[in-house]
């Protein structure tokens, strides 16, 4: 890809996304462009062109899925299906569309799709980095304010004895998910970000347990 070609598509995939509207809080606009940012650093230190990476990044939730929706385990696929409909609508390079669907497809956590390519693998790597760091937990305290949750479950703040519940209260989404994305990281230097934004996320809780008398 040409970088009069590159910039010929983000424009693209831009207008494309911006006439769709935002999703939630953590899955907006600014949440697209931080995953095409990643997936250019990972790209660059896999020897990978972005024939594949910058369409997928783009357009990876392109279709909105509420988090409590029951269809929420789909979205990837409704999004890799709709993403190619775009994509062959716009004439984009027909060699490239099943790497497209696949990496899209296999990005989600929810969607539990171990990643066939090197391509989906950076990908996944992209998306999972966002979700850790200031910018993870940014995310994690707007979505459940977003949907009602509390901030922690006062009784058992760290999920110490019980089952994690973030639906219910946010900070337990950080042990239902959060805390293990490390562990499931594809690409050398996705692991080195992940590790790095996982101590982050420590930091802030046992800053939390500190303000709140509540230490783990």
């Amino acid at each position: 890809m040409t970088s009069a070609q590159e910039s010929h598509w983000t424009t693209t995939f831009r207008a494309f996304l911006s006439s769709r509207g935002e999703g939630d809080p953590a899955h907006d606009l600014q949440h697209i462009e931080r995953v095409v940012l990643n997936t250019r650093r990972l790209a660059e230190g896999e020897g990978l062109p972005l024939d594949v990476l910058l369409p997928a990044a783009y357009l990876h939730d392109c279709v909105h899925v509420a988090k409590d929706s029951p269809q929420r385990s789909r979205a990837s696929r409704l999004a890799a299906d709709r993403a190619l409909e775009f994509l062959k609508e716009h004439a984009y390079p027909a060699e490239h569309l099943d790497s497209i669907h696949h990496a899209i497809e296999a990005h989600s956590f929810s969607a539990n799709i171990a990643p066939r390519t090197l391509e989906a693998k950076v990908l996944q790597d992209a998306d999972r980095i966002d979700a850790l760091g200031a910018i993870g937990l940014s995310r994690c305290l707007m979505l459940g304010g977003h949907m009602g949750s509390l901030l922690y479950n006062l009784d058992d703040p760290f999920c110490e004895n019980r089952t994690p519940d973030d639906a219910s209260f946010c900070v337990d989404h950080f042990f239902a998910k959060l805390l293990g994305l490390k562990d499931t990281m594809q690409t050398p230097a996705g692991k080195a970000l992940a590790e790095e934004r996982t101590q982050f996320l420590f930091d802030f809780l046992d800053q939390l347990g500190k303000e709140t008398g509540l230490a783990l």
